[in-house]
């Protein structure tokens, strides 16, 4: 089948000379499922993608330059709103299967003019018939050939599966077919394009496979959970890191289970998809350390040995602070006399300096407490006040013009 891409007037005439375009289909998933019932496989699949504040003030544009009809048409707001609310729905589950299937699925904006649009579609066509033109020469001449876009599903490429290509078996299960080619009616997945075009010139495809368990295969979480209660080798460490990292105990990286692997009958867990295609015999064999770092799991904050959370949290934030604010001197410095006067690592006589300045600026700051209690409303004659009342009330109004720093 054709692109999906055009009007319907398009089918017969289409389908006469060349192929079928097809538009609007298959917006449901009853309608995917009748062309995949009767093996109909869309080449070529393009989306328009267009915002629906757009698609309503396309509409609103459209409204004012259309004749007045006597019969009314299928276009009012809340019928386009409607239809858009269920293509919406639908095409996530339709486009997904076709990405997944057939990798033939292409989204245009259609934001842009009708003119970047046709330009878009023309290009995607363009290499979609460049890359069927190279494997039909290719094939024809006997040589491998590139699979990619030719719409080849993961049910008929397990049957066609050739044999390992300079060891360049990849643990990929996304179904990829970019570095996938057909060489003598089998088909064989490379790693990366060097190896592709080493498939190329000259073929290398007839080296058979080894014995399946010497094979790396990739597991899915069921698989993963069927296999229990076997477990994972390293602990379920990366096998990949520990290796790359020359068995340092910063390479001790707990793996996800998301990227497990089977080799040699043994279940190894790698930290990201990188390192599981990285995975080959010499990851296999290794052996952990005695000493392995704390499994992260959450724990509650209650639980933490505060004085030490504390020290390793807030300790140098705490310092910086206490510092700056000692360089700025504030009106009262109580802090700055303090940092220096207990400074380890300021001269014997810097400390009992400024040890005398910390001990006289708190016998002032003790002033007015003092004074406010034993200070009265009535005036007092001398002999009935405090022995050393006005010998501080004089200290205390000394203060007015003395520098609270430097006084």
């Amino acid at each position: 089948a054709g692109p999906v891409c055009s009007h319907k007037f398009g089918i017969i005439f289409m389908f006469l000379l060349v192929s079928v375009i097809i538009d609007g289909y298959p917006v449901t998933k009853y309608q995917m499922s009748v062309l995949e019932a009767r093996s109909v496989i869309p080449m070529v699949i393009f989306e328009l993608d267009v915002p629906s504040k757009e698609i309503f003030k396309r509409l609103f544009l459209e409204k004012k330059k259309e004749q007045s009809l006597p019969y009314p048409l299928h276009n009012s707001t809340q019928i386009i709103a409607i239809k858009n609310s269920k293509h919406r729905k639908n095409i996530v589950e339709i486009r997904q299967y076709y990405q997944e299937q057939h990798h033939n699925w292409y989204v245009i904006d259609g934001f842009h003019n009708k003119w970047w649009v046709w330009n878009e579609v023309t290009k995607k066509l363009q290499m979609v018939n460049k890359y069927m033109q190279i494997y039909l020469e290719r094939i024809k001449a006997g040589k491998a050939a590139c699979i990619d876009k030719l719409c080849i599903t993961p049910q008929d490429r397990l049957p066609r599966m050739g044999g390992i290509i300079r060891r360049s078996f990849a643990l990929v299960s996304d179904g990829s077919l970019e570095w996938a080619a057909e060489f003598r009616g089998h088909y064989y997945k490379m790693s990366s394009q060097e190896n592709l075009n080493k498939l190329y010139v000259p073929p290398l495809a007839p080296h058979p496979l080894p014995p399946a368990d010497m094979i790396p295969k990739r597991l899915t979480l069921s698989e993963l959970k069927s296999r229990f209660p076997k477990c994972a080798e390293l602990q379920g460490y990366c096998p990949v890191t520990y290796q790359d990292g020359k068995h340092r105990y910063e390479a001790l990286v707990p793996g996800s289970i998301n990227y497990a692997l089977e080799y040699r009958d043994r279940i190894y867990i790698c930290e990201s998809r990188e390192k599981l295609e990285k995975f080959f015999e010499k990851y296999w064999n290794q052996k952990l350390p005695y000493k392995l770092p704390p499994l992260k799991e959450p724990i509650h904050l209650t639980s933490l040995p505060l004085p030490g959370y504390l020290e390793q949290g807030v300790a140098t934030s705490l310092i910086k602070a206490m510092n700056a604010v000692g360089c700025l001197k504030p009106k009262f410095p109580f802090l700055t006399f303090h940092l220096k006067a207990f400074n380890p690592k300021g001269s014997e006589y810097t400390r009992r300096k400024y040890k005398k300045k910390l001990e006289q600026f708190m016998e002032r700051c003790e002033l007015i407490t003092y004074l406010g209690a034993k200070m009265t409303r009535k005036y007092k004659e001398p002999q009935f006040r405090a022995i050393d009342f006005d010998h501080k009330l004089q200290i205390f109004l000394s203060l007015r013009n003395i520098d609270p720093v430097n006084g």
